[in-house]
């Protein structure tokens, strides 16, 4: 490829979901009610555990935080895919789409760590009860809440400045935001390497935290069987199910999307699996703690009250 080529992409266009054209009025309507509950729900978490004295422990600390982050994540990629729906998407520059990158992938690892710091959370609420105000202490969870920003922010810089080192020949991206592979699928050169790259990260920021949390519930779940009462059992297990579902729908989406052979699925099958981490997984999070969770739901009904 000639070099003069390497130099004229200056902007991408968001393919999208052309591939769906005589539906995306109903995506567009689906996924705008989708985003305002999402927005609504965590907005509602993290003002009812920031007013609520109940809930200032450190099991609602984290979760107010995955709220805030969630909500970030969504507002980096939903608006413009929304107008990309309704035909307003405008080109976005290659500065934009390395800033959107950065923030998605910053955020979603920040999301995957504060799962996992809420997963040993639990595991010394259950396994070790007497020590549980001295080890979660408020610079411990500080400092659990910075480790997964700051692995998050290198991260993303590592991986955003490989992906945007490489020369662009072609300007359509046959996605609805700023994605790794499909920016790289542009390239003018071969990206092994940067394939590479981004298996061994994915390996590394959804494996390790996904088999920690793991490795926390056996140990919970072992803890659990050896409480003489039903009802002792009953109410342990009640404390992590919230957890353990978005641990199960998070750490899910992001292994299919991310540790898959590149060309195992179609491009429109692509789309709709990224749907589900970008839509509908940040909508579970509100959701599961908000109808599933008994002191979350006493908290809404002491502030409507």
């Amino acid at each position: 490829m000639r070099k003069e080529n390497h130099t004229l992409v200056s902007e991408f266009i968001f393919q999208g979901f052309s591939s769906f054209h005589e539906h995306q009025l109903t995506f567009f309507v689906v996924f705008l009610a989708l985003y305002i509950l999402t927005l609504a729900g965590n907005a509602i978490i993290v003002t009812i555990i920031g007013l609520d004295r109940h809930l200032h422990t450190p099991m609602y600390f984290f979760l107010s935080m995955l709220s805030a982050s969630e909500t970030l994540y969504t507002l980096v990629i939903i608006p413009r895919m929304l107008f990309n729906l309704i035909g307003l998407s405008q080109p976005i520059s290659l500065t934009g789409c390395a800033t959107q990158m950065f923030f998605f992938i910053s955020l979603a690892i920040n999301n995957c760590f504060l799962l996992t710091a809420m997963g040993y959370d639990r595991y010394v609420a259950i396994c070790n009860p007497l020590r549980y105000s001295v080890i979660m202490s408020k610079r411990v969870c500080a400092q659990l809440v910075w480790g997964a920003c700051s692995i998050g922010l290198i991260v993303a810089v590592t991986q955003v400045s490989a992906v945007f080192r490489l020369p662009f020949c072609a300007t359509k991206v046959a996605h609805f935001f700023c994605d790794i592979r499909p920016v790289m699928k542009l390239s003018c050169i071969d990206t092994t390497v940067n394939e590479i790259l981004t298996l061994i990260i994915s390996v590394l920021v959804i494996l390790i935290p996904m088999g920690l949390v793991f490795i926390s519930y056996i140990l919970i779940i072992s803890a659990i069987l050896k409480i003489a009462s039903a009802e002792g059992r009953k109410k342990a297990f009640a404390t992590c199910a919230s957890h353990l579902t978005v641990v199960i729908v998070h750490y899910g989406c992001a292994s299919i999307a991310y540790l898959k052979p590149k060309s195992e699925n179609t491009r429109d099958q692509d789309q709709l699996i990224s749907v589900t981490y970008t839509v509908i997984t940040p909508l579970l999070n509100p959701m599961v703690y908000t109808l599933r969770n008994k002191e979350v739901k006493a908290a809404l009904c002491r502030a409507i009250s």
